[in-house]
């Protein structure tokens, strides 16, 4: 660890990110954070309300936890905007590190997921749909501590 790595102490405290559903997407989305491809991520405003989550903060860190649930890096929040999704722009989309080169494609996938049995059983709405209008939160991180290197 570096001397501005957190502690593991820090690290217990820390609130867990968890990108996607454990398994190939995850792993797909924690390399691509370890790599340093991946510096944004979008998530649902109904999914932070559902699970009574605040919003993220700017400064604010979290553990990244792998298809394991063992936490594998820590990030700090950069920046935050919360948007309509048909508002959701090319650099967010390339910075997301999932080799999308258009905002089409991009919500295509993301359409896909937030669409899926799983998100749907996990926001507990059988029926979810997103349309241009919903709220998005548009996040940028920076990749704080890679935590591989301390097990």
């Amino acid at each position: 660890m570096t001397p501005n790595s957190p502690s593991p102490m820090d690290i217990v405290s820390m609130r867990r990110a968890e990108f996607g559903f454990p398994g190939a997407l995850r792993d797909q989305l924690v390399a691509a954070i370890l790599d340093g491809s991946k510096t944004s991520t979008t998530g649902l405003v109904v999914d932070y309300e559902h699970e009574a989550e605040p919003l993220p903060e700017v400064g604010s860190r979290s553990v990244v936890v792998d298809s394991d649930d063992r936490p594998v890096a820590v990030i700090e929040v950069t920046g935050v905007r919360v948007v309509p999704l048909a508002q959701v722009d090319l650099a967010h989309v390339v910075d997301e590190g999932e080799g999308h080169t258009s905002v089409a494609e991009w919500r295509e996938g993301h359409e896909r997921f937030w669409h899926s049995a799983e998100m749907r059983a996990a926001l507990a709405d059988p029926d979810f749909t997103v349309a241009d209008t919903t709220p998005v939160v548009l996040e940028r991180f920076r990749l704080v501590a890679d935590l591989r290197q301390a097990r």
